[in-house]
């Protein structure tokens, strides 16, 4: 499904077929937003120099919001989607302030339960995956 069109139900989807791309908003005032409403406030998260002193590249995106944003991905994609399951591994930080482009495609489907199974992918620039993961949804 090359066609960025939204996912109205199971009968909508082939394997193989990809999500659109988005590139989520990670700058720093979003990612103080949102520790401000989590209670996730720490400076590996909210401040460069500290992080980068800390050995880290710059300050990190949450682990927990990188996946809400590929949850978000998924609901883009097919906005009255189940998300049953989301598993991911991140492979390396995420930066704050960066452009990081989220993947999804179709890798497997069940009839009789009408869910897919996705990979999910978050890249930066350099087309380096940070965070991949699987998330089984119902259609």
């Amino acid at each position: 499904m090359s066609d960025p069109k939204k996912v109205l139900g199971y009968q909508d989807v082939d394997f193989g077929d990809e999500l659109p791309e988005v590139v989520p908003d990670v700058t720093m005032a979003t990612i103080k937003r949102f520790g401000a409403t989590t209670g996730m406030t720490y400076w590996r998260f909210t401040d460069h120099e500290r992080a980068r002193a800390s050995g880290l590249p710059g300050a990190i995106v949450p682990g927990i919001m990188s996946q809400g944003i590929l949850v978000s991905l998924i609901h883009r994609w097919a906005p009255e989607a189940t998300v049953h399951k989301i598993d991911t591994i991140f492979r390396a930080p995420v930066l704050v302030d960066s452009q990081p482009v989220c993947r999804g495609v179709v890798t497997d489907m069940n009839d009789e339960t009408r869910t897919v199974e996705l990979d999910l992918t978050v890249c930066n620039e350099e087309g380096e995956t940070r965070v991949l993961g699987t998330a089984v949804v119902e259609l």
